[in-house]
């Protein structure tokens, strides 16, 4: 396995594609008049020290990220957070690179709108399969806010353009959350399955010894089982659901426990390490919170 090649700077990644660097921390690249890559046999991974986006066009260029790739289809835009590794497999059956990048590093965004709101931005945490999927209509949006960016770094720095750029980065970004939302909406039928395999993963949990020798399961446990990033699981959960992952999750437990207060036949402290709680209090106090009731309370009136 080939070692991971670190990438801490936006001028290191257009040297590498022979792309002249207009702003030191950030850059709009066109592939189709890039060079490519020296080192092209194989497979290389990358660690970028900055953020990256790229919307990919025509049918070469397999990602690789970590352990996964995605032979991703046209109009396909991927996110990419700084220390994210991510690699490309090229031949020479293949044709030259096709598409757009864009890359701007976490200094941009100091003193920003932007860098205060980055946080906000699930889906640069999402796994490849989960990559966005635009159409036409989509990618031009896309392309023209590239287009204002790269306007404000081909007319130079002044004191204006780091206010603008952010701007426009910001922009777009926020037209990718609608995207998604968009995504999420025209792929119902797969959320459901999702869902449905979701109740089915907290049924058999709560049923087994597994809380007991695991404990609570967490979003992030739930996500991993479900082959699914926790951003991406816990914002299709809200949009399916109306609820946050975790309340969602809370609820089930709670519904478990009612089962259990209900029986009578065993101690509101054997039921919470049945559960998975470390401690009983923590138990009964999630209760309360969620029926108004204590443990004990809720069993006297049932």
């Amino acid at each position: 396995m080939k070692k991971v090649h670190e990438v801490p700077t936006v001028h290191d990644y257009n040297a590498g594609f022979g792309i002249e660097t207009l702003h030191p921390l950030v850059s709009v690249i066109d592939f189709s008049k890039a060079a490519p890559p020296e080192d092209v046999a194989g497979v290389d991974f990358f660690s970028l020290g900055f953020y990256g986006v790229f919307l990919k066009e025509g049918p070469q260029c397999i990602k690789h990220y970590g352990r996964n790739s995605y032979d991703y289809q046209d109009g396909t835009l991927v996110f990419l957070a700084p220390g994210q590794v991510v690699g490309i497999v090229k031949d020479a059956l293949q044709p030259p690179l096709q598409g757009y990048g864009l890359l701007f590093h976490p200094d941009l965004l100091l003193g920003t709108s932007l860098g205060r709101n980055m946080v906000d931005y699930a889906f640069f945490s999402y796994e490849v399969h989960e990559a966005l999927h635009i159409s036409k209509r989509e990618r031009q949006i896309v392309l023209d806010c590239f287009s204002k960016i790269e306007y404000e770094l081909e007319r130079g720095v002044d004191k204006h353009s780091k206010r603008l750029i952010a701007s426009n980065i910001e922009l777009f970004l926020n037209y990718c959350e609608r995207f998604y939302d968009r995504q999420f909406t025209t792929r119902d039928n797969a959320n459901k399955g999702i869902l449905e395999k979701f109740e089915e993963l907290l049924n058999g949990y709560f049923s087994s010894e597994k809380p007991k020798e695991l404990g609570l399961p967490s979003v992030a446990w739930c996500a991993r089982e479900l082959n699914l990033s926790a951003n991406y699981f816990g914002d299709l959960i809200k949009k399916e659901t109306g609820k946050p992952a975790q309340e969602y999750l809370q609820n089930k437990v709670i519904d478990a426990a009612k089962n259990r207060i209900f029986e009578g036949d065993k101690t509101i402290n054997e039921i919470a390490f049945e559960l998975g709680f470390k401690y009983p209090q923590h138990f009964s106090r999630l209760f309360k919170q969620r029926t108004g009731m204590s443990p004990r309370e809720y069993r006297g009136v049932n």
